[in-house]
């Protein structure tokens, strides 16, 4: 069968960029080997969500009393949680079985392969092989946990986030390696429900991609909650011992320290979905592990694209679905807006949640920058003091000479949704002063960032 646009991997990137491709008019299809809506829908991004719900609604209940509301006898069910977290994934991704057929998608289950001359086979269920063929070709077949040979995943003892979503029970204890977004999810949820945390992280702070305050703040409230958090450590090696799981972690001093656990999990990085796809058969070329792509992602070879986490940029979702828009656009014989990869907000789900975009305090600097800092803490917020949220802070980094927004770090509750309104401004070339000067509903959250800039140049009325 001939399409306009084939699709490999309906994650983020590749639903949504078989769905713009129908939209334009196109014959679209998309090849899935397991689930529609990828990782993201089924195992990441939504069902943690729902975990997270799920451990808030808990502490809120342990903490009513400080809201003058009495309760007893709450418990963590971890059996039930996992249900509610599954069948919102299971939602979701009839949700975008749905956007599909309705745009018209043809939808091909089974594992794909690109081939030469603008082919793709893809082998079903039942180990049959149908060749289709393509005038466009998008790779999008994503990424998966990443295996350390020093602690190999048994999806028993040493799991992945796969197995972390899913747990049969909630174990006594626990080991997270890794304190990216994923790791500190997982860490902050299980240690909510009563789980004994212990989080490793071979850099100097957790969330290592964050602003260093924002990491402060973030070790501070995890310890707070009764985490034990290791930084510049790493685990050397993992000794199973019937269901004790023996982490041997190096501490920051160099000195070995035993931590037993009953599960240990692997959550350092994630490795992109490559194999077996035919890519050195058509001459796609790699660069640095990943398909190398233009602007618009189309790879070396014309007819053949790549978006998402298989070619260099965050490992992000809204990312793969920007670049899925602007690939199929330009297809399309449009103009799109290049996707601005220093405009990319990041969101961390723990409690205080964290959102930032752009340049670091110490980056920007790295960079030759004369800049201002403003910070505005949550403990000064009325909304914050009245929700019995004030663990946190809004940071403002400031071009000294320009006024441009160069970099934006908050912690704190309600942060992921306030931090698209700062990724617009900068996108659309806001000064700091333009933002500030916008009046901010009181009481809001947000009315910190207003006050962080006002700090910034020493004018901060709560600050």
């Amino acid at each position: 069968m001939k399409y306009d646009i084939i699709v490999i991997g309906s994650g983020p990137g590749g639903y949504v960029a078989a769905v713009k491709g129908a939209q334009m008019g196109k014959k679209t299809a998309v090849v899935e080997r397991e689930n529609l809506g990828g990782i993201c829908l089924n195992w990441g991004c939504i069902p943690t969500k729902a975990l997270m719900k799920s451990a808030q609604v808990y502490n809120y209940i342990n903490h009513s009393a400080n809201y003058g509301v009495q309760s007893q006898g709450a418990e963590a069910d971890l059996s039930a949680m996992v249900q509610r977290s599954r069948g919102v994934a299971e939602t979701m991704s009839k949700g975008v079985q749905f956007l599909l057929k309705k745009n018209n998608v043809d939808i091909i289950m089974g594992t794909g392969k690109v081939m030469p001359d603008h082919k793709v086979s893809v082998v079903d269920a039942d180990g049959n092989t149908t060749v289709y063929e393509a005038d466009h070709i998008i790779i999008a077949t994503g990424a998966r946990s990443r295996n350390l040979p020093n602690m190999p995943q048994d999806g028993e003892h040493i799991i992945g986030y796969r197995q972390a979503l899913t747990l049969p029970k909630k174990p006594a204890s626990m080991v997270v390696v890794g304190s990216g977004a994923i790791g500190s999810e997982f860490a902050f949820f299980y240690q909510s429900i009563g789980v004994q945390v212990t989080l490793v992280e071979f850099m100097p702070t957790i969330l290592p991609n964050e602003d260093e305050d924002t990491s402060a703040q973030m070790a501070r409230s995890f310890k707070k909650m009764g985490m034990k958090v290791m930084m510049s450590a790493s685990v050397e090696k993992v000794d199973i011992d019937g269901d004790i799981c023996h982490v041997h972690i190096k501490d920051k001093k160099g000195n070995e320290v035993l931590v037993d656990s009953e599960v240990v999990l692997s959550a350092v990085g994630v490795i992109t979905n490559l194999e077996n796809l035919g890519l050195e058969e058509t001459g796609i070329a790699f660069e640095r592990g990943k398909i190398g792509v233009d602007d618009y992602y189309q790879t070396n070879v014309p007819g053949y694209y790549a978006i998402g986490d298989v070619v260099h940029g965050p490992a992000l979702a809204h990312v793969a679905s920007a670049e899925a828009i602007c690939c199929v656009e330009h297809i399309c014989g449009g103009n799109p807006e290049k996707v601005n990869y220093s405009n990319i907000p990041g969101c961390t789900y723990t409690s205080p949640e964290v959102a930032s975009v752009g340049l670091t305090e110490k980056k920007a600097l790295e960079a030759g920058k004369e800049i201002l800092v403003g910070k505005f803490f949550y403990k000064a917020s009325g909304k914050a003091t009245a929700a019995g949220s004030t663990d946190g802070f809004v940071k403002m980094i400031i071009d000294k000479n320009t006024d441009e927004i160069l970099g934006a770090h908050l912690c704190g509750d309600n942060v992921t949704e306030m931090i698209a309104g700062l990724v617009s401004a900068r996108q659309n070339g806001l000064t700091a002063h333009q933002v500030a000067a916008s009046i901010h509903p009181h009481p809001t959250m947000s009315e910190a960032i207003m006050e962080a800039i006002e700090a910034a140049y020493g004018k901060a009325i709560h600050g």
